[in-house]
């Protein structure tokens, strides 16, 4: 009998394996380039800076502000919100800073995609931008933001993802876990693929797209993971996401557990409905065409959120050490699997640590996992509290105490 348990461990623990053994690689080659060089001839590049935005009247005039004081010549980019089916001042309040203003009424296409679908259509036909500029309403960006994505395009880049941060970690240990969270998924693994010449995928904050590429492959892309959806697509074409580590994006997370709950729903149920549409064509495509940009796309989208990896890896090892008590010594299938496994998630989760910036502070609040474990199963478990196809506007804190960042 606990030789059939060592098997069956194991053949549970094997996907676990892989897909810690998957985090580990991209950790342990997560390192930092520095970038490519910003020439002068780069600073050349005309941009649209879309800002899509749905009720955003109190944080869109610092985002605007933002955006106008980059250090990129003024007259090479326009700041364009998108006011969205908004109810509020949003259009006025953008217009007021400084922003021009695209106003859309549509009470059946209703979100993000659509937004950005007729910003890239209203900039393209204008000619006056190479490409377009993707920033959220409640974020603040570096001042090399421009500079960093000419200079990524004078090497050959089409589509490009900025470094995406949280501008408030420090507000809660719920804000400081999202840092470490971002830090993984946005940083971490963005600067493993880079450097293996993968595509790091879209984020929906701080996108760079080439009007060339719009041509191409057009963003047609309206669910509620619309970055994802994308990201997906350009691949499929045969595009790749380079990494604009150098350029950061900020937004503003929330510390409550409502907005949490609304937000973290969003996320995973949208990821979900791409993996179940999307992950078996991406890896049967890229077994035929042997292409890695393919496999990693759809093997990405099989791996679940970090709290349900980890609570699997935990209770197989748990699993593991009874039936190593109960046969008094260790299972020889079983039990390497799981130390494999853990450590490799360990490893994960050190290397994210460090690129966070969150110290210390941070990683005391990783005492607070096994409550954030039992909050995401129970929200797992739970129906959705927001209609489809629709905006669904993540409510902020303190939006008239966001300064701008460095």
């Amino acid at each position: 009998m606990t030789e059939i348990l060592d098997v069956l461990i194991t053949l549970f623990a094997l996907p676990v394996l892989g897909m810690s053994l998957y985090l580990a690689m991209l950790a342990w080659m997560a390192r930092r380039s520095g970038g490519p060089p910003e020439t002068a001839e780069a600073q050349t590049v005309p941009f649209d800076i879309v800002v899509p935005a749905h009720n955003e009247a109190l944080g869109i005039a610092g985002t605007v502000q933002s955006l106008l004081e980059l250090d990129y010549p003024r007259e090479l980019f326009r700041v364009l919100v998108v006011a969205d089916n908004c109810e509020d001042a949003t259009a006025e309040k953008a217009r007021e800073a400084g922003a021009e203003v695209l106003v859309r009424k549509d009470t059946e296409k209703r979100g993000k995609g659509y937004a950005l679908e007729l910003a890239f259509g209203k900039s393209a036909k204008k000619g006056f931008a190479k490409a377009v500029v993707v920033v959220d309403a409640d974020t603040f960006v570096s001042k090399n933001l421009l500079r960093v994505f000419a200079a990524k395009m004078a090497e050959g880049a089409g589509a490009m993802q900025a470094h995406y941060g949280v501008l408030n970690p420090m507000a809660s240990w719920r804000t400081r876990l999202m840092t470490l969270a971002l830090a993984l998924f946005n940083d971490l693994r963005s600067l493993g693929r880079e450097r293996l010449g993968l595509s790091t995928g879209l984020k929906g904050n701080g996108m760079c797209f080439t009007h060339a590429l719009l041509r191409t492959v057009p963003h047609q892309a309206y669910s509620v993971v619309e970055d994802l959806e994308y990201g997906i697509r350009l691949g499929e074409a045969g595009y790749r996401v380079h990494y604009a580590e150098e350029a950061v994006v900020k937004g503003e997370m929330v510390s409550s557990e409502k907005a949490s709950r609304s937000q973290r729903r969003r996320w995973e149920g949208g990821r979900l409905q791409m993996a179940r549409r999307y992950a078996r064509p991406l890896l049967r495509r890229a077994l035929a065409e042997r292409s890695m940009m393919l496999f990693d796309l759809g093997f990405d989208l099989l791996i679940p959120p970090l709290t349900y990896l980890v609570v699997a890896a935990f209770g197989l090892t748990l699993f593991t050490l009874f039936g190593s008590l109960v046969d008094q010594g260790l299972l020889l299938l079983s039990t390497p699997t799981m130390l494999v496994a853990d450590v490799a998630l360990l490893v994960y989760v050190l290397r994210g640590w460090r690129l966070s910036g969150v110290g210390a502070r941070g990683l005391l609040d990783l005492m607070w996992a096994p409550v954030f474990v039992v909050w995401k199963l129970r929200l797992l478990l739970s129906r959705a509290d927001h209609p489809k196809n629709a905006w669904v506007r993540t409510a902020r804190e303190g939006e008239s105490r966001i300064e701008p960042g460095p």
